[in-house]
């Protein structure tokens, strides 16, 4: 069931849903838009929206301008945390966004909000340039002090975030090309995992302040990286996307080979994989060339239950919006939105499959 649609100004790479509560119907959606000409530069934006599955609805109720992004994460839930939502961006910069809300719908500093919104307002709390390589992807260890962040350089940083500021505390390089994949380890937060387009598949241990090889696989994966996500409710379960088309599913304690992987489509690479907030082993992907697909990965062959052609260009952004209790069980609560880089379209929707825990 589809809940609605928006032409975005820029080209948008992804999108993510905040996992918050008081906040689950706001997504924020990034953009990338590369200016040509004699002096070319790299632009972006942060759009939030409200999707509502009940009323079928998608509106857009803010935005800021920023540097070109390629990806954002909102923090984990946790501890009392407030919303917090962190860029890697083309400038070589880590930013870090609060989102506040207002009562009067007034707007803060680079804000635009529109009078029909409940007042959620984004505003940048602290950055911290990191390169003068494009950072490329990032992700928050589980107890959200810290967060990793892969270069185009083939490096890979971590920055601490204390309450007013970010401190880099280390930076190496053992990929020989970009760096598209960071992933803490959900389960072992000084386990860090990243992938390249180098093929190489890699592990890392954090402790003791400086990072050491848990393992290294350079061998299973046929083209680049795209994407790492470990299993939220499997200590041992690990995804990871390529380009060659595959969505592999491993098991940590032996990394020498995957356990299984599954062509989701063919002419699509595996740019991004969310796993569902509540049903164990069903997955969202993005499939680059040939639009999304919904796989269950639980059995001894994951499956493709449903797949969305909806999209007319390169499907980057996915995610699964939280549910709140009063939607457990019902179809309203699997909201859906993605986005296509291209025609810069992002769309929600409603899975047709029956999809329950």
């Amino acid at each position: 069931m589809e809940l609605g649609q928006y032409f975005l100004d820029g080209n948008p790479d992804a999108v993510e849903f905040c996992p918050h509560d008081g906040f689950l119907n706001i997504l924020a959606v990034s953009t990338y838009t590369l200016q040509e000409g004699d002096q070319p530069s790299r632009l972006g934006s942060i759009s939030l929206f409200d999707v509502n599955g009940s009323s079928c609805s998608l509106d857009r109720i803010g935005s800021v301008e920023t540097a070109g992004i390629f990806d954002i994460k909102w923090n984990p839930v946790g501890g009392g945390a407030s919303p917090l939502l962190a860029q890697a961006d083309a400038d070589g910069c880590l930013r870090i966004h609060g989102l506040e809300c207002s009562s009067n719908g007034t707007s803060l500093t680079g804000l635009i909000i529109s009078s029909t919104s409940e007042g959620a307002l984004l505003k940048e709390s602290c950055g911290i340039h990191i390169s003068s390589s494009m950072c490329l992807c990032l992700d928050w260890n589980p107890s959200a002090m810290s967060l990793a962040v892969g270069l185009s350089d083939g490096s890979v940083s971590v920055a601490s975030l204390t309450e007013s500021e970010l401190i880099e505390d280390q930076q190496w390089k053992d990929h020989d090309f970009e760096v598209w994949a960071a992933s803490f380890d959900t389960h072992q937060q000084s386990i860090l995992y990243t992938g390249s387009d180098d093929c190489k598949f890699l592990g890392w241990d954090l402790r003791d302040g400086s990072p050491m090889p848990a393992f290294k696989n350079s061998k299973s994966h046929k083209m680049g990286i795209c994407c790492i996500v470990k299993n939220p409710n499997d200590p041992y379960s690990l995804l990871t996307g390529s380009y060659d088309e595959h969505l592999r599913v491993w098991d940590v304690r032996s990394i020498s080979k995957p356990v299984n992987e599954t062509s989701i489509g063919l002419g699509g690479g595996v740019w991004r994989i969310k796993y569902h907030p509540v049903i164990s082993g069903l997955v969202l992907a993005a499939c680059m060339h040939n639009g999304f697909a919904i796989v269950k990965t639980t059995g001894e062959i994951p499956e493709v239950i449903e797949t969305y052609d909806k999209h007319g260009s390169l499907a980057y952004g996915a995610d699964w919006r939280r549910h709140s209790s009063d939607e457990e069980g019902k179809r309203e609560g699997n909201v859906v939105a993605t986005c296509s880089f291209y025609d810069r379209l992002v769309r929600a929707w409603i899975p047709e499959s029956d999809i329950h825990a």
